[in-house]
This record gives structure tokens, C-alpha cells and sequence, in this order.
């Protein structure tokens, strides 16, 4: 029996997997290809939301938006409904339900908006040598709520929420100095070292995604997160959302290299 590797699956037929039902984190998912933060709103909050993106471009990078209605994007040639591995379901703010397809619950006065996602620039983190655990250990990355608030917009507002990344201090610069090279994708850390700065408690209990170790030694390294925009559904609690559940991805059709800027 063949085993399947899921950096060398093209976007195309990771979507097609995900369609037929294949529910997983998409770290290291066909490598060299851009992954996205999903959210959809009623097109009546959506100018809400592009004003919130565009005061908070850390956390809330947008690579496309979609008409209303519109089940693709001109960076995923998928759709968009489907060909995630999972979705949460939100109604006043409230997590009604994840699920592998959200056609029963659609609407079609939803805009998607695709978001940057850090998995884009892991493998060029493992080019420079610097190590990713939740990669070596196959699992999602941590994600935390933290005690900084995001600019409010309209409707919305909510607390910044980070992912984490444990780094040998002899390897910090590097993976600034590797990261800074993709805005589109969150960019340079926003927090070294010392968690209780940004609220966080304890590292091995995530808000979202899976605990990792932190080696002695090892200093977290904390990058903003796409997944801010759910915590600002969950804060201000529109009547209905629909988003990623946290780690599965869009994966799009577009290279990563496309977002690394010199």
C-alpha cells in the first residue's frame, strides 16, 4: 500500500481529499504552495471586516475577497464550501458547528475573505535551518487568545490571537530575519520570549490547535494569527460566520515564493 505524502500533494488534489471527506491539520501540506485563512460574512458586515483587516494587517492580511456568493477565488481554484478539511459554524458569535462541508449552511450573501497563513513560510524556516515542531511531531500549531486587543471597526473588534513556535536562541534572529521576508503571511514575530507578556498562562494549553514542547532552553517565538478574525466573531458576536476550523487551511493555487519580498 502506497503512502501518502502530503507535502508532495499538489493543491488540487488536497482539496479533492479534503472534499471526499479526509479531515487534518494542513501543516506541510503541499509544500511550496501558499495556505489561507478562511472567514465569510453577509456582505453587510463585510465592509466591517476589510476596515478591521486593514487596521490590523498583522494578524488580518488579506489576500482576496470574493464577490457575494462566490464559492471560489481567484487564488483557489476550489470551492470554497467543500474543499477545506474542516469549518466552524458560528450564529451571534456562538460556535454552532464544525464540519468537513458547509453547503447546508450557506448563504448567498456570504463574502469570503482568503487571509494570510503562517504556514506559508515554515519551509523556508526549515531552509535556514530553523526547526518547527509541530511539523516534526505532524500535529497543528498552538494557538492563544492573547491580552492584546486588536483596533476596533464597525461592528468588530476582539483580542489579538498569536501561534507559537519554540526556537534555540542561537536561531531567533534567523527565523525574524526569514519570516520579515513575508508580510502577506504575518511576517516577523510579534512577541519573543516571557508568554504572561501576552497574557498566556501556560503554553501547553492552547485556545486553539495542539500543544507542543518547549524544549530547555528554547525560547516561544509568537507570530500574529489568522485566527484573530474567529475571536473577533466570538468577541462581537455577528449574527452569522463561517471560518477554518483553526489549522485546516484553504491551500491555494498560488506558490509561496509569490509572497517573499527581497
Amino acid at each position: 500500500m502506497t503512502v501518502l505524502d502530503p507535502a508532495m500533494v499538489p493543491p488540487r488534489d488536497a482539496r479533492a481529499a479534503f472534499r471526499d471527506g479526509l479531515v487534518t491539520p494542513t501543516a506541510g501540506w503541499s509544500a511550496g504552495w501558499a495556505q489561507a485563512n478562511l472567514l465569510a460574512l453577509p456582505k453587510d458586515r463585510a465592509y466591517d471586516f476589510l476596515l478591521f483587516a486593514q487596521r490590523n494587517p498583522k494578524a488580518c492580511p488579506v489576500l482576496d475577497v470574493t464577490e457575494p456568493g462566490e464559492i471560489s477565488a481567484s487564488i483557489f481554484d476550489g470551492d470554497l464550501r467543500t474543499d477545506l478539511p474542516a469549518y466552524r459554524v458560528y450564529e451571534h458569535g456562538e460556535q454552532v458547528a464544525e464540519v468537513g462541508d458547509v453547503r447546508d449552511h450557506w448563504r448567498d450573501d456570504l463574502v469570503c475573505f482568503l487571509i494570510g497563513c503562517s504556514f506559508t513560510f515554515e519551509a523556508a524556516l526549515l531552509d535556514a535551518g530553523v526547526p518547527v515542531r509541530h511539523l516534526e511531531r505532524k500535529s497543528n500549531v498552538p494557538m492563544y487568545r492573547t491580552n492584546r486587543a486588536c483596533r476596533p471597526a464597525g461592528t468588530l473588534s476582539g483580542p489579538l490571537v498569536v501561534s507559537m513556535r519554540p526556537v534555540p536562541p542561537e536561531l531567533v534572529a534567523t527565523a525574524v530575519r526569514v519570516t520579515s521576508r513575508y508580510p502577506a503571511v504575518h511576517g516577523a514575530p510579534v512577541h519573543v520570549g516571557d508568554p504572561a507578556a501576552l497574557g498566556v498562562a501556560d503554553l501547553g494549553r492552547p485556545d486553539y490547535g495542539d500543544p507542543v514542547e518547549v524544549r530547555p532552553g528554547e525560547i516561544p517565538v509568537f507570530w500574529a494569527c489568522g485566527v484573530t478574525p474567529q475571536a473577533a466573531v466570538a468577541a462581537s458576536r455577528p449574527p452569522f460566520a463561517i471560518g477554518h476550523a483553526p489549522g485546516h487551511m484553504a491551500i491555494t493555487d498560488v506558490r509561496d515564493s509569490a509572497y517573499a519580498v527581497p
